[in-house]
This record gives structure tokens, C-alpha cells and sequence, in this order.
């Protein structure tokens, strides 16, 4: 970690590693098995001023480093991944603001988001639009003073619970991509509905659901930026979220390392633990030599985060790195703990099932690789 952690990060680090333990970790089994909504923690998280650890002080943030934002992301991740998986949704609404709004839309939003009294949501993808949002097919026409919202947006994290939500739309639908534009959308406008709970396979108290939009009237001064700036917010919000993700993902895979040397030391085979076994030593070593280039991976995309340059073939390194990664890690961790692995008593399937949408969400690991590859043959 020490070529990019300044003692600054480390103690940021060190604090929000104590605060999950004490108070994140105990609930992460609840939320899990009642598929609760991990918003619950809000209160606390803004307490310590995560809510708006990605916001500089001026709009009410902890103006922490991008550094620093990425090792409190994977401290909390390693005790909760809903609750992660909520803050980074957040994030993703906050970022749009600061990044494509101007500053009255920012003094608006912002200070509010931070002290955790408005929850975000971010809506980008589309059921026929996931992985290319260009393709979407919400529409933003003018009418008057206001623009008429018309469409679908699915998987939308935090939505139902959220204050408002950042959403994306056609403004020019002949232009694509440069025909996309950014609005702040109040959760209660009429003609805003949004679904029950998507029943998930992991981050259960990360909840996520279908938004429709049937004729919302939003205001003209709610547009983010001009008309058809849109889709570049969006790209430059996805680079900080994959970075995120990589936090997440490291996070996670964490927690199942440590979990793995513990039992290797606990557990017993002939009256001495397993950790003696070479093939077990090995698959440790793996473990944490995967965790640690992932971990710097995504700590360099951090670094160059903090700089205000392009990083964007260096955030979907990380993210695809340390999504999978992760994959390999946890599924490892469980195998070590055999079959007690397997049983819900443990964390180590919960862990796995979290793992796995990683290399989903955020742009699948594909697309990492097709964002890759073009910078590379430029």
C-alpha cells in the first residue's frame, strides 16, 4: 500500500475498519438472511461522515483523497457488502451532481446528501440497455419549462428509498450517445413508480428495482449540464464507480482470506491444525498474492483518481482484476472450510454470493476488457 497511502489514508483505514467491526459487521448476517435494506446504517455512516466521503468539504463532504475513499470503501466492504453496495450507489447519484451540475444545483443536493438526510440513487441502466447505455430508450422531451420523462430504468439501487435520483435520458433520441441528457428527479414526482425489491442472489440488503417513468414533469433547471451532456457525466461517474467496485470487490476478498487462515490455525485434523498442510499453504499463498495485486491495482486507478486526469483504462483494470479476483478468492476460502463452508452459520457463502455480481454490475468484466483493448489499439 505505501506508494500511494498517505498516514492520512492509513488512519482513515484504520478508523473505518474499527467502526464496521463495531458496528456494521454484527448486523451483516440479519440484513443478509431478511434481505433488509442496509439503508438502516445511514445514520451512523453520516455520523462519521461517509455519506459524503466522495464530496469535497465545500459541498459538505469529508474532502478525504481518492485514496482514502478507496480503503474506507474496502474496510466496510469486508464487514457488510449491502452496505457498500448502497454508500457506492449513493456515491454514484452525488458524483453526476458534482461533476455535471453547476453550483446552485450542487449547494442544492450535496450538503444534504452528505449529512445522510437525502439518499441518492443513480438510474442509468435500461432492461434492453445494460451494458450499453447508449442504447437506451427513455425519453426527456420539452415541454415549456419542464421535460417529460417517459421510460423504464431496472436495477436501480436505493431507488424506492432514496430522496431523489439522478436519471438519464434521451433529449435527442437520432443523436445517441451525444443525445443523452442528466435531470435530478424528486422520488415522489407523479408518474414516478417504482417496483418491489428485485429478489438477489447476493448484496440482499443492497436493494435494487424497476423505476417507470409515466410523464414526470421535472423542471428545466433540474437538467445536469447542457443538452446531450449527459452521457459524458455518466462515463466519467462510472470510472470513480469502478473504482469503487474494486474496493468492494478487494474488501470482500479480504475478509475471506482472513477467514481462511483463521480456520487453517483452528482447525484440527490428528490433533494438529491443517494450516501444516502444504497444499492448504499454497492456496493461502495464492490467495493473498491475488489480494495484494488487486489491492494496488486499485489503489494506482485511486491515485490517478485523485489527480483529475483520465484513468479510465486504469479503473476498468482494477475493476476487472479485483471483481474476479474476488470470484477466485472467496469460492477458495470456502473450499478450505470444506463442507462448514457451505452452511449458512459461516459468512463464507454470503461472501461468495456477494462476490459474485462484481462481475456484473458497473459494466460486466467484458466490457472492461472491450474498454481496455480500445485504449490499447488507439
Amino acid at each position: 500500500m505505501d506508494p500511494f497511502c498517505s498516514a492520512d489514508d492509513l488512519a482513515i483505514a484504520d478508523a473505518i475498519e474499527r467502526f464496521a467491526a463495531e458496528r456494521i459487521a454484527p448486523r451483516a448476517y440479519a440484513i443478509d438472511a431478511g434481505a433488509l435494506f442496509a439503508g438502516e446504517h445511514v445514520p451512523a455512516l453520516a455520523e462519521i461522515g461517509l455519506m459524503g466521503m466522495n464530496l469535497p468539504e465545500q459541498w459538505g463532504g469529508a474532502g478525504v483523497s481518492a485514496v482514502g475513499l478507496y480503503l474506507a470503501v474496502e474496510a466496510l466492504a469486508g464487514a457488510c457488502a449491502s452496505t457498500t453496495s448502497m454508500l457506492t450507489a449513493h456515491f454514484l447519484a452525488t458524483d453526476s451532481i458534482l461533476i455535471g451540475g453547476d453550483d446552485g444545483q450542487r449547494a442544492r443536493w450535496l450538503p444534504e446528501a452528505a449529512a445522510g438526510t437525502a439518499l441518492g440513487a443513480f438510474a442509468l441502466t435500461e432492461p434492453r440497455a445494460g451494458s450499453n447505455p447508449a442504447d437506451m430508450r427513455t425519453r426527456a422531451t420539452r415541454e415549456g419549462k419542464n421535460y417529460r420523462l417517459d421510460g423504464t430504468k431496472h436495477f436501480i439501487s436505493n431507488a424506492a428509498h432514496a430522496r431523489f435520483l439522478v436519471v438519464f435520458a434521451l433529449t435527442d433520441p437520432g443523436a445517441g450517445a451525444r443525445g443523452v441528457s442528466a435531470f435530478v428527479v424528486d422520488r415522489d414526482t407523479p408518474g414516478l413508480s417504482v417496483s418491489s425489491p428485485e429478489p438477489t442472489m447476493g448484496l440482499r440488503g443492497g436493494h435494487v428495482f424497476e423505476v417507470t417513468f409515466d410523464g414526470c414533469l421535472v423542471p428545466a433547471e433540474r437538467r445536469l449540464g447542457e443538452e446531450g451532456t449527459g452521457f459524458r457525466t455518466a462515463m466519467k461517474v462510472l470510472d470513480n464507480g469502478r473504482v469503487e467496485v474494486a474496493a468492494t470487490s478487494t474488501g470482500i476478498a479480504a475478509a475471506a482470506l482472513k477467514a481462511a487462515r483463521e480456520w487453517v490455525q483452528q482447525r484440527e485434523v490428528d490433533g494438529a491444525p491443517i494450516a501444516r498442510f502444504q497444499g492448504l499453504q499454497w492456496m493461502l499463498a495464492d490467495m493473498a498474492t491475488e489480494l495484494d495485486a488487486a489491492r494496488l491495482l486499485g489503489l494506482r486507478a485511486a491515485h490517478l483518481r485523485a489527480r483529475h486526469g483520465r484513468f479510465s483504462q486504469e479503473a476498468a483494470m482494477a475493476k476487472l482484476f479485483a471483481a474476479e479476483a474476488a470470484g477466485r478468492i472467496t469460492d477458495a476460502a470456502l473450499q478450505i472450510h470444506g463442507g462448514y463452508g457451505y452452511s449458512r452459520d459461516l459468512p463464507l457463502e454470503r461472501l461468495v454470493r456477494d462476490a459474485r455480481i462484481m462481475r456484473i454490475y458497473e459494466g460486466s468484466s467484458e466490457i472492461q476488457r472491450n474498454i481496455i483493448a480500445r485504449t490499447l489499439l488507439k
